[in-house]
């Protein structure tokens, strides 16, 4: 679960009595009234209406009870039910704010411990560099590798340990090296590391970090070879520009003295970044730029500029949760290359692969648009499709598996609009009267079966997956204010609304809302956390 899902998860309650999850005591109890005046029991003569009523009535009072407890409802902020459900005594024990807080934070921490302690997550890369040209001289593909591997383990609240080791091979020569890593947090703003390294380059030393303010943390370092007793110091400072991008500076005084000023750029769609290194063996630049194409793929163009000349391009692809495929094409005065990687988790497996030292344009084009050619038309002829049927199977497996559930989720929702349909006809025809805000359809769901339905596909509408959506035109109708004016919050999950329900659980969901107002025709497509406030004239059809 992502961490926006967490929040919307814990939120729910809030969507059920309609109000902003920052809402005063005062407009959670007008809420509640407003709320209570249509689903009182006592309201209904019909034995099956009472008892739909009774039991939405319940959840509302539920709802109110805790939103309006200052303790329950900070409690149900952080941690959502389970945090009410968990055994936290409230009262003598815990009777200010901030020890319920400093409870519950004791209880996550000792989650998180037992969670870390079950799991050793290590690190690594394995690099294996191939030579074409040298297989075809009869001298073997194989290069050169080398694999590093560290674990990382939490020993206490202030303190890690982490224990590594790097083995290299190239042609008869081989080199090996071990490290040892201790962190200690010494306060919330400063650190302190001890680090040893025993053969390939073998040194110890020491590394303090600050956060000197709330946009800017500076690292010192110490380090001395156990070679030849030369010593290195090291300064770097960090300074966040803004939401998006940040600025470095990296000082470096030793046996191979630098400074590098650096930039980086990360948003959504894209992500670049530059270094420029003067020191007393070269002087160089690079460059990277980053496009995400989806969720699932992206492109890289990297160039480098200082004693390696190179161009690199290339892209990836999520594959799974947890892996990532990336291939790139580097031309530069080394010769041609390709890359393979594939990372999984904190697991890295590196290949270059070694085409030619010598630059012939042909060859360099050949080299580049091979691969490509023979990917794109994999991409169309193999991987998109096999991809769609395997995330349609996943999705007709869940919906399988969670069939009950939300078959009796709708019947519920169902059942809740019937109370609601009285109230919300006699306001849409209010709206019609005064040429105001009208819903004329709404659906709440999968985003690919509301794709379809836009899209007029009816293969797509009597596909299995169309059940994976819910009619929720009547209570958006109901939630129309006087005024002709509705309004969604932010970050609040749309399947608590009362009349809504999850119609597909664990998966993706939008809200698709078309609507008249003023004699005009309007539509908008919102996602689940996201505000939805109506009328607006960007939604104009």
């Amino acid at each position: 679960m992502t961490q926006a899902e967490d929040g919307g998860s814990n939120r729910e309650l809030y969507a059920l009595l309609h109000v902003s999850p920052e809402a005063s005591d005062e407009e959670i109890r007008k809420a509640y009234r407003q709320w209570a005046q249509i689903y009182h029991p006592d309201k209904y003569q019909d034995q099956q209406m009472k008892d739909v009523a009774t039991e939405n009535f319940q959840r509302i009072c539920e709802a109110y009870e805790i939103l309006t407890d200052e303790y329950k409802r900070q409690i149900y902020d952080i941690y959502g039910m389970e945090g009410l459900t968990s055994g936290l005594e409230l009262g003598p024990k815990l009777n200010k704010a901030e020890e319920i807080k400093e409870e519950l934070e004791r209880l996550k921490r000792k989650r998180e411990e037992e969670k870390k302690a079950a799991h050793f997550q290590p690190s690594g890369v394995i690099l294996a560099q191939l030579s074409v040209p040298s297989f075809l001289a009869g001298h073997g593909i194989m290069r050169a590798m080398s694999m590093n591997s560290e674990i990382q383990s939490q020993i206490s609240k202030n303190n890690v340990i982490a224990f590594g080791g790097t083995l290299a091979v190239k042609g008869n020569d081989g080199d090996a090296a071990a490290n040892a890593v201790f962190r200690h947090q010494l306060s919330s703003v400063s650190s302190i590391e001890v680090m040893a390294s025993v053969g390939l380059r073998g040194l110890i030393g020491v590394q303090t970090s600050r956060q000197l303010s709330r946009h800017a943390n500076a690292t010192m370092g110490l380090a001395v070879s156990l070679r030849d007793g030369s010593i290195n110091l090291s300064n770097s400072w960090n300074r966040q520009l803004s939401t998006t991008s940040n600025a470095s500076i990296e000082l470096i005084l030793g046996s191979d003295s630098s400074v590098a000023v650096g930039w980086r750029k990360k948003d959504k769609k894209m992500a670049a970044a530059g270094e420029i290194r003067i020191g007393t063996s070269a002087i160089g630049a690079v460059g990277r730029y980053t496009h995400r194409f989806s969720s699932k793929s992206h492109g890289r163009i990297t160039g480098k500029i200082g004693s390696a000349l190179e161009l690199e391009i290339g892209g990836g692809r999520k594959i799974s949760d947890f892996s990532t495929v990336r291939m790139l094409y580097t031309i530069g005065i080394q010769g041609i290359y390709w890359k393979l990687e594939l990372h999984r988790g904190a697991q890295k497996l590196v290949v270059p692969i070694f085409l030619s030292r010598h630059i012939n344009l042909g060859f360099a084009a050949g080299a580049f648009l091979i691969p490509t050619s023979l990917y794109l038309t994999l991409k169309s002829l193999v991987f998109k499709p096999y991809y769609r049927r395997r995330e349609k199977q996943q999705a007709l497996e869940n919906m399988e598996q969670t069939r009950a559930q939300v078959k009796e989720a709708k019947a519920a929702a169902e059942k809740a609009q019937r109370l609601l349909q009285n109230v919300a006809n006699r306001k849409q025809n209010k709206q019609l009267e005064s040429n105001g805000l009208v819903i004329i359809e709404a659906v709440y769901g999968n985003p690919k079966v509301i794709k379809s339905i836009n899209n007029n596909n009816s293969e797509e509408k009597e596909d299995e997956l169309a059940s994976q959506i819910v009619d929720v035109t009547l209570p958006l109708n109901f939630l129309v204010s006087d005024s002709g004016q509705l309004k969604l919050h932010e970050g609040v999950k749309k399947s608590g609304i009362m009349g809504f329900c999850d119609p597909c659980p664990g998966e993706t969901k939008k809200l698709y809302v078309k609507y008249t107002y003023g004699g005009n025709r309007y539509e908008v497509e919102v996602d689940d956390l996201q505000e939805l406030i109506l009328p607006q004239e960007g939604h104009r059809i």
